[in-house]
């Protein structure tokens, strides 16, 4: 039994495709899908997914989604958005932390006793394709945990050369549809984008076990 310091409004992951609050990211038209947790390429080196389907956003989230889309199509119609990662069951977002505490990687993931705002299907891990399917270069892959995923340290970056023009360039297209949509971006990760206020969301809505 999964015990939290306060009562929250929980569903199992099983049963969210009976659930009208949540949306399958197949049905979202012209975005793209590659969750890398459920491959091993990922910083945990394994399938951490299946069997369970977690291509599943909050019908919030997935408004917001379609919002960039349109907006990346407004003025870039090359390009458009790539999910990597989506809802992230309690059970997964545990184990991971499990698998990084007492080290300093923690700064990375939310605490589970807290919540991850991905456990509650209102955040995404994204970044850009363009119409051959090839990532744009953002400087570092999905999931590096170093200082150059930072958006807080990308002038700095610029300075010293660990990042180029043309990769902060295509980090502010990503980051740019994503808050005209609604998103709130992070300081220390490129890719991860909530939907909502934090606090509200785990206030309101039900954690995904």
């Amino acid at each position: 039994m999964t015990n939290f310091p306060q009562p929250v409004r929980t569903i199992d992951c099983n049963d969210i495709a009976a659930d009208a609050a949540f949306v399958h990211l197949s049905t979202i038209a012209d975005l793209r899908v590659d969750l890398r947790y459920a491959t091993p390429q990922n910083f945990m080196n394994r399938d951490m997914y299946s069997p369970l389907d977690c291509a599943w956003v909050h019908a919030d989230a997935a408004h917001a989604l379609r919002a960039a889309i349109a907006t990346l199509k407004s003025q870039r119609p090359e390009v458009t958005l790539i999910v990597l990662d989506a809802l992230r069951p309690h059970r997964v977002q545990q184990a991971m932390w499990d698998a990084l505490d007492g080290t300093p990687l923690t700064a990375y993931l939310a605490n589970p006793a807290r919540g991850s705002i991905h456990s509650y299907g209102m955040a995404v891990d994204v970044t850009l394709v363009n119409a051959q399917g090839n990532e744009l270069d953002m400087g570092t892959p999905f999931d590096d945990m170093t200082e150059r995923s930072h958006p807080a340290l990308e002038a700095q970056h610029l300075q010293t050369g660990a990042l180029s023009a043309l990769q902060i360039s295509n980090r502010k297209l990503l980051r740019d549809a994503m808050t005209a949509a609604g998103f709130h971006g992070i300081s220390t990760e490129w890719w991860h984008f909530d939907c909502g206020d934090r606090n509200v969301v785990r206030e309101t809505f039900a954690r995904v076990l």
